[in-house]
């Protein structure tokens, strides 16, 4: 496969030749090629700056750290705050000063330390069956554990990434003990023992194994868009639940600059490209995200769902409670 931008699938630790020459600015990424190859297409036709992407299933931080300074990745690109904030505690990562990017990005978005900076974020939200849920019966997060959802509930696994970010930031509002009652009420009102992906449930929800389930608001694009998975779709409302003290949960997809970057120029400006309005725009277009500068708007599809009010905990904070929502988790035996 030719492209602008050459795209490498490659394995973690695998041996990799160097990605480009010194003016270009090569990317390691969890992300999808489809999902972020046009925006890399528009910063080379309006800097003429090239870009090389080695996509990652797993391992990054893993191979960042057996390469060391020899390693030719100026960026990665991944989602979820626990990615991140694994690199930045793993030393493979450098912190970014940019006005540019402190300006677009709200703080709650961006390491306190610069280290990283949200680019796209997405809702944790809850599906719920048209036919068989008032879309006003579900308003806040702890609603979940009201026994009348007994036998309703479907979830992936309590140990995935996204779920351990909702009990975190379940912990930042209620502390540990009212989390750990909280988890035992939701995994009472479980229909099924945790299982799939987000897609996965909301199928559950379409075949009538339960009414309602936990998601990112990005699924129902992609399921929207595909063949088979559209009835899946059709059948769901999109339910913006809150913190009783707060708002809605949201993660990120993130980027940071290696300790190694060879092109660090360059790779500044591909960051501060990235959160220019075209891009922005393209960014929540292919992705079915929301953009993270303010005033940048969402696409029509995504804006139809409908607004919310997100939770201003900075991520950071809520990455340091990732152990204590594991061994939450874990004690309640949440998948069990």
């Amino acid at each position: 496969m030719t492209l602008r931008s050459p795209i490498l699938a490659v394995t973690a630790l695998a041996t990799l030749a160097p990605l480009a020459a010194a003016a270009d600015v090569n990317i390691y990424s969890y992300r999808q090629p489809e999902l972020i190859q046009p925006l890399l297409d528009a910063f080379t036709e309006e800097t003429g700056i090239g870009t090389n992407v080695a996509f990652l299933n797993k391992g990054m931080v893993e191979r960042l750290s057996a390469e060391g300074d020899r390693s030719p990745a100026d960026l990665i690109l991944t989602t979820d705050i626990s990615r991140l904030s694994e690199a930045v505690e793993a030393g493979v990562t450098q912190p970014v000063q940019s006005d540019v990017l402190n300006t677009a990005i709200p703080a709650a978005f961006r390491d306190p330390g610069n280290q990283w900076f949200g680019l796209t974020t997405r809702a944790r939200i809850v599906y719920a069956a048209k036919d068989r849920v008032d879309p006003a019966a579900v308003t806040t997060y702890e609603d979940l554990a009201d026994p009348r959802w007994q036998g309703r509930i479907c979830t992936r696994s309590g140990t995935h990434s996204y779920t351990l970010a909702l009990v975190a930031a379940m912990i930042h509002h209620h502390g540990e003990a009212a989390t750990k009652d909280w988890l035992d009420g939701v995994k009472a009102n479980l229909a099924r023992k945790p299982q799939g992906n987000d897609r996965a449930q909301v199928k559950a929800i379409w075949s009538g194994e339960c009414d309602i389930s936990l998601g990112n608001t990005y699924y129902m694009g992609q399921m929207l868009s595909d063949d088979e998975q559209k009835a899946w779709a059709d059948s769901v409302n999109v339910l913006f639940p809150e913190f009783e003290d707060g708002g809605t949960h949201v993660n990120v997809s993130g980027i940071a600059m290696t300790s190694a970057a060879p092109n660090r120029e360059e790779a500044v400006r591909l960051m501060e490209f990235l959160v220019s309005e075209e891009a922005q725009e393209i960014y929540a277009e292919v992705n079915y995200e929301y953009p993270v500068v303010p005033g940048t708007a969402p696409s029509d599809l995504v804006a139809g769902w409908g607004s919310f009010t997100p939770d201003d905990v900075n991520l950071m904070d809520l990455a340091e409670l990732r152990g204590a929502a594991l061994r939450l988790v874990e004690e309640v035996d949440f998948d069990g």
